[in-house]
């Protein structure tokens, strides 16, 4: 089926975290089984990572719906400059 992402975008100050929600991002394939989306990271942010919440500093390449429901998943700002 068809699969959409609705992101609304996230702005981070140097050393802020913030934990995503069903509100960023939300997804949708057109099945009745929202929580079995799995996402990927194919471009990591450039001043900092994704991480789930209880493995601080540990960056990773992807998590379920189901995370970004029971809120595990952060995006972290690593006080990097461009």
């Amino acid at each position: 089926g068809d699969i959409v992402l609705l992101a609304k975008p996230v702005t981070l100050t140097e050393g802020d975290r913030v934990t995503l929600t069903t509100d960023v991002p939300v997804a949708t394939d057109g099945t009745s089984k929202p929580e079995k989306l799995l996402y990927a990271v194919s471009l990591p942010p450039v001043h900092g990572q994704i991480e789930y919440i209880n493995y601080p500093s540990v960056p990773i390449s992807s998590y379920s719906q189901l995370d970004v429901v029971a809120q595990k998943v952060s995006d972290v700002h690593d006080n990097s400059h461009g």
